[in-house]
């Protein structure tokens, strides 16, 4: 009968024990009030807490929080209205602080990014504002970081992730960005034409020197040819009369082989014909010789123009001969013209 008077008050001190214990997560922390007074902070770990008298607020996350504001209307220095939303890392350092440094940390947190938003920007144009975010990011950490350690929030980091400029400030921008686009196509269609006009003048100029060193070894070769002929010719007339000189000869081969010569001379289309002192001895002494070639016969000169020696057609000169193959073509058939005549 005890037992069963006592299970009520059994029950009622185990329900308040157990509501003295309290568990705090990995990650939290938890402000304790006894009386009506800051009394502790708990952090993650088992903890007990005086029965009536302590009084636990709601578990405050230490971990890094992400913001993502609502976006500003901000005007700039050129008197510009852009439309910037930001992203706000944070986190708690200090419970306390958070819990009662602030009503609302996240409202106070809100406002105060919109006002250095709008302070910074404020000092910008807007061709800075749009290629600047790096300097309002680190401004907007720092002067956020500073108004916040009161609260005991640590902002560790703020990105800019929108700039909306107006619709007529985006069609002048398009309007400028394509300007730019032809600008620089423009510019380097100048310069790839630049380029080849100076490549194909260097080309020329190259043209124009080879063509004139291949010209100048042609005329070198064609005028040591000249010479190298007229030597072999010179040195075949000199090897002739020193294989007659050492032959013997004797005053009657010497006197058939000038009346040979006088055959030669005496071909009807002499008008002049200037003889040896000598030669009516030897007409008398060959007579019969003097027959055959035809000497003190009159003969009608024939005055027709002496045909050319044709000369083989060379097979190397074709239609698309250049001039200096030509040039060397005609070299080539004077020099054995001048040879013939030497014989």
């Amino acid at each position: 009968m005890g037992f069963f008077l006592l299970f009520p008050f059994l029950v009622i001190l185990f329900l308040i024990l157990s509501s003295c214990i309290k568990v705090v997560p990995q990650g939290y922390a938890v402000n304790v009030e006894r009386l009506g007074k800051y009394h502790d902070t708990w952090h993650a770990g088992l903890h007990f807490k005086m029965p009536i008298i302590d009084r636990v607020f709601r578990k405050i996350s230490l971990k890094e929080q992400v913001c993502d504001f609502d976006p500003q209307p901000v005007i700039t220095k050129d008197n510009v209205t852009i439309s910037i939303d930001s992203v706000v890392y944070m986190t708690v350092f200090d419970p306390k602080a958070y819990q009662y440094g602030i009503e609302n940390a996240m409202s106070g947190l809100a406002n105060l990014t919109a006002t250095n938003l709008r302070s910074i920007v404020g000092e910008m144009e807007l061709d800075m504002t749009l290629s600047g975010r790096d300097i309002i990011n680190s401004k907007m950490q720092m002067a956020l970081d500073t108004a916040t350690d009161p609260w005991g929030i640590k902002v560790t980091r703020v990105e800019v992730k929108n700039i909306q400029p107006p619709r007529e400030i985006e069609e002048v921008m398009t309007k400028q960005m394509r300007a730019e686009r032809e600008r620089r196509e423009t510019v380097l269609q100048a310069e790839a034409h630049q380029e080849s006009i100076v490549k194909r003048a260097e080309g020329d100029k190259r043209a124009k020197v080879l063509a004139a060193e291949a010209e100048r070894d042609a005329q070198i070769a064609i005028a040591q040819g000249k010479a190298e002929s007229v030597k072999l010719v010179y040195k075949a007339e000199a090897e002739g009369l020193e294989m007659l000189k050492s032959a013997n000869v004797n005053d009657t081969v010497l006197k058939l082989r000038g009346l040979e010569a006088l055959k030669t001379v005496a071909d009807g289309r002499a008008t002049k014909i200037f003889l040896p002192t000598d030669i009516s001895a030897t007409v008398s002494s060959l007579g019969a010789l003097t027959e055959a070639v035809g000497i003190g016969d009159y003969t009608k000169i024939d005055r027709t123009p002496k045909e050319a020696a044709q000369r083989p057609v060379d097979p190397c000169l074709n239609e698309n001969s250049t001039p200096i193959t030509l040039e060397a073509a005609g070299k080539s058939n004077q020099i054995a013209d001048d040879i013939e005549h030497r014989g």
